[in-house]
């Protein structure tokens, strides 16, 4: 048994690219569709579908790639940890490679980007950063 869905859901992501899968299956939460969403929106995956099979719901992401077969996503990193909790304040979020990238943060407000946070004036837990 994991302890850390998100981390679990993020690994599996990671793997699926590097193996070049053209879509990946996870366990289903609230939360793990937001970030889905999110990926989604911000245009790092083609798609994603929940289903629901045998009483148990899942996430079927569809990966994304480039014209020469490289992942559109090099990096998923978990920043929050269930041992080491990460937090910052509406202006304080740190930039991924100089804003190239994002951080995927959970507020008071929902689940959004770092961007959208900034805007809204929120500050929050940040979950993992994508480029």
């Amino acid at each position: 048994m994991f302890t850390d869905p998100i981390s679990d859901m993020l690994t599996r992501l990671r793997n699926a690219l590097g193996a070049r899968q053209s879509k990946v299956e996870v366990p289903a939460s609230r939360l793990k569709i937001e970030i889905v969403r999110i990926l989604k929106q911000e245009g790092y995956i083609a798609n994603y579908r929940v289903a629901d099979e045998e009483g148990k719901r899942t996430i079927k992401i569809y990966l994304k790639y480039q014209p020469d077969h490289t992942p559109v996503i090099s990096r998923l990193e978990r920043v929050s940890k269930p041992g080491r909790r990460v937090y910052a304040g509406a202006h304080g979020f740190p930039q991924v490679i100089g804003g190239m990238g994002i951080n995927i943060v959970t507020t008071s407000h929902g689940v959004m980007t770092d961007k959208q946070a900034r805007k809204a004036g929120v500050g929050g837990e940040i979950l993992c950063c994508i480029y």
